[in-house]
């Protein structure tokens, strides 16, 4: 049996080929080889390709060699200049680890986004519907866990889908740069240039070894879009219970003891991804405070919580993109539980405007 993180007890992540150890691994090689392709004469660089084939290497192998030298990209250089011969000076030339590791990261980091922006605007669409078709859908407005006033099932979701719209313009704002600064920060800019040119990331104004910009970025972004996604899961989970019954998930959940419920699985997966990425956000924040021109520590930090916090974000969007689509509204329900009356003019006026300012 094996003891690899199978996800057994992670049903809310996403991302999984996007993000896991072969993953990573590919845009580690893929960033040794964009370092070679700038620099090495044609016959290295043809070596380096070969040699930098993902099936030649045994992740497991390189994960347990890690643990020497704190960071798998020293067995994997070491594993690439021995497969390249009498090229293998050529590899990792000028480069430090964290160049390596901090590029791939990007690099994960782009190849998630897109999916997940595109989970999202999914979940933009059909919120946009919800919203229009219930602008004069009334319902009761809950303050302090009680009935307040009127208001519509159409404002509630203009209002979940603005917070869905922030995420996104907030996601889609995070640059990946790549990472080429040498050991000290001191490299070429004009190869930092090539670098990033080569594999497609954005051009840094300076090697960010411990300037964690886009680290914090991405971290505010992941953590905003997990808790918006969270507030649209935590209504639901409210209005779905059986005593309200206003809303229903269309694709729910069974249970292992009680075959009459109906459990809203989607919500309850939002839920729980978003509890855990502001923490995970939390340890990238704390890593930004790090000392000298590379840090011992700070950077090694950031690794797994950034994954995780990606793959729980992807997760999440794609759990709302299903939730949002299928989503059963029960206006009679709405309605019936009403116990103070009054008009929904207002409520109705704001869907308007929230609609129509996005347009």
């Amino acid at each position: 049996m094996t003891s690899a993180d199978l996800g057994l007890l992670s049903p809310m992540r996403g991302a999984g080929e996007a993000t896991g150890d072969a993953a990573v691994l590919r845009a580690m090689l893929a960033a040794e080889v964009a370092l070679a392709r700038i620099q090495a004469p044609a016959e290295a660089v043809a070596a380096i390709e070969r040699a930098a084939r993902p099936e030649r290497f045994d992740v497991a192998e390189l994960a347990d060699r890690a643990r020497a030298g704190g960071n798998p990209v020293i067995p994997l250089v070491e594993s690439l200049r021995e497969a390249a011969g009498e090229h293998g000076h050529w590899v990792h030339a000028g480069a430090t680890s964290q160049d390596i590791v901090d590029t791939a990261l990007m690099l994960v980091v782009r190849r998630t986004l897109g999916p997940l922006l595109d989970d999202l605007g999914t979940v933009h669409g059909a919120l946009t519907r919800l919203a229009a078709d219930h602008r004069d859908t009334p319902m009761a407005a809950r303050t302090l866990t009680q009935q307040a006033v009127p208001t519509t099932f159409g404002l509630k979701a203009a209002g979940w889908r603005a917070l869905v719209a922030d995420a996104s313009v907030r996601l889609a704002d995070v640059r990946t740069p790549a990472q080429l600064g040498g050991p000290a920060g001191t490299l070429d800019p004009a190869l930092t240039a090539a670098f990033a040119a080569e594999l497609g990331l954005a051009e840094p104004v300076l090697p960010w070894h411990v300037l964690r910009t886009p680290i914090a970025d991405l971290a505010g972004a992941l953590a905003f879009t997990a808790g918006a996604l969270g507030k649209l899961a935590a209504d639901v989970l409210v209005l779905s219970r059986g005593e309200i019954g206003e809303l229903s998930e269309g694709v729910g959940g069974g249970s292992s003891s009680m075959p009459h419920k109906h459990n809203p699985v989607r919500a309850t997966m939002i839920a729980a991804a978003a509890r855990q990425v502001p923490m995970l956000a939390a340890v990238l924040y704390g890593s930004m405070a790090a000392e000298d021109e590379r840090p011992a520590g700070a950077w090694h930090a950031e690794w797994q919580p950034l994954r995780e916090a990606l793959r729980l974000v992807a997760g999440a969007a794609a759990d709302a993109a299903e939730l949002s689509v299928s989503l059963r509204v029960h206006p009679e329900r709405m309605r019936a539980n009403l116990t103070v009356t009054g008009s929904t003019g207002a409520a109705a006026s704001l869907v308007d405007r929230a609609l129509e300012e996005s347009r």
